[in-house]
């Protein structure tokens, strides 16, 4: 009889102070020490016959490709198993460094630092993963009040939590691979300290489990509406919210998956880049823009500041060299009835409801920054409304329609 098998880990890979934190454009200094750890989460399920898949969950604004590549191959050399069977996903935290990708986008110039790469490399390299058996079984529940639409309260968004429990034969509680849809942008720019944000206070309240977390279709998704403040206190509140739910699902009966690894299948789309307005246009942009931020640390000027942002995102990119397309990387894993599609950008929430309905997977979980980074795709009305994300985008209208149909065909082959 096949057997399931788990090896989970969580490492603390937390740099030391005196580097540039990444995720804001407005943030100045660098970080002064650590409000709670960074963490690089391992779960690998697998038979003695199969390698399966390996999910490396990392707190980092986003993992490039060339850093995903990397990290793919030390913690396939960890588990002894090939780095295309090695998932690497972003929790897409605000508060960590920009020094293990460097630039991922024009919007926010940084650089990789050798040391802080190498750091995180060997500690990944040198996880202990110890396999032993488990049983798989899927849940899902609403969850109110982490995030909402970030441009309107009741827009789109999807605020289900996708729960993969892992438990011994004996019925204690191994590992969780829980994926839910809300940037962890509790702490602004004035945070000068490392940290998880929400998603490592819910990985707190839900130990000793491990648990790794994947960022589903946050584009638009944001706490803007529901944050009641900023810093640890707000961090553990909105992370309690979400352990709490998880904790009502596993309390209840789950749906069990099959005692066979994991598949994953890969391909590569190739996009073609926007083409940017001149820097004049842009320029002008950004002088409105400016005109018309307010200051303040409410939703509208948060919105009013993000959209000045953009301006300037647009501005620089238009000064920059941008390719002429780009290779995104695109995954799909399959346990039984569940699907996650993998995917290296930032979807709209639009977007990952369009493809879990397209999806011809009973359970279907869309999870972005993963294996790569290459920017938001923005929905139409984004796009008319030229938000912030619509000015930064890599994507127009009709490449953005392009990814979401090739990327159903492929998952449904």
């Amino acid at each position: 009889m096949t057997e399931l098998l788990l090896a989970a880990t969580s490492l603390d890979v937390s740099p030391p102070p005196g580097h540039r934190l990444d995720g804001y454009a407005a943030r100045t200094g660098v970080a002064i020490g650590t409000a709670d750890p960074l963490q690089a989460t391992l779960i690998w399920l697998s038979t003695q016959d199969d390698p399966g898949v390996l999910w490396l969950s990392l707190d980092a604004i986003a993992t490039g490709a060339a850093l995903s590549a990397e990290l793919a191959a030390a913690a396939g050399a960890a588990a002894g198993i090939p780095p295309s069977h090695v998932v690497v996903s972003a929790s897409h935290t605000h508060s960590g460094p920009s020094g293990w990708t460097g630039e991922i986008h024009p919007i926010i110039p940084a650089e990789q630092e050798s040391d802080l790469v190498e750091s995180l490399l060997s500690a990944v390299r040198a996880a202990s993963l110890q396999r032993r058996p488990v049983k798989a079984s899927w849940r899902s529940i609403e969850v109110v009040g982490v995030g909402t639409n970030r441009h309107r309260r009741n827009g789109p968004h999807d605020n289900t939590a996708g729960i993969l429990a892992l438990h011994s034969p004996s019925g204690s509680l191994e590992a969780v691979l829980l994926d839910f849809a809300c940037h962890p942008t509790t702490y602004g720019p004035e945070n000068l300290q490392y940290s998880a944000d929400w998603p490592g206070a819910a990985r707190a309240a839900l130990a000793p489990a491990v648990v790794g977390f994947l960022q589903g279709a946050a584009g638009d998704v944001s706490p803007r509406f529901t944050r009641q403040g900023r810093g640890a206190a707000e961090v553990a509140r909105l992370g309690g919210l979400l352990a709490g739910r998880v904790r009502e699902a596993l309390a209840g009966p789950g749906l069990e998956l099959p005692q066979a690894a994991p598949v994953i299948r890969r391909t590569t789309l190739n996009l073609p880049v926007r083409v940017v307005p001149p820097a004049d246009e842009s320029e002008e942009l950004v002088a409105v823009a400016e005109s018309r931020v307010n200051g303040t640390d409410d939703p509208s000027g948060r919105m009013s500041q993000t959209r000045l942002d953009g301006a300037r995102g647009q501005a620089l990119m238009a000064a920059a060299s941008l390719p002429p397309c780009l290779a995104l990387p695109v995954s799909a894993v399959t346990m039984g009835d569940v699907c996650w599609i993998n995917l290296p950008v930032e979807l709209f929430a639009l977007h990952g409801a369009c493809l879990q309905s397209d999806s011809t997977h009973p359970i279907t979980r869309v999870i972005g920054y993963t294996d790569g980074y290459f920017g938001y795709v923005v929905d139409p009305s984004a796009a008319a409304a030229g938000t912030y994300e619509a000015l930064i985008t890599y994507f127009d209208q009709p490449t953005t329609t392009q990814l979401l149909t090739q990327t159903t065909t492929f998952v449904n082959s």
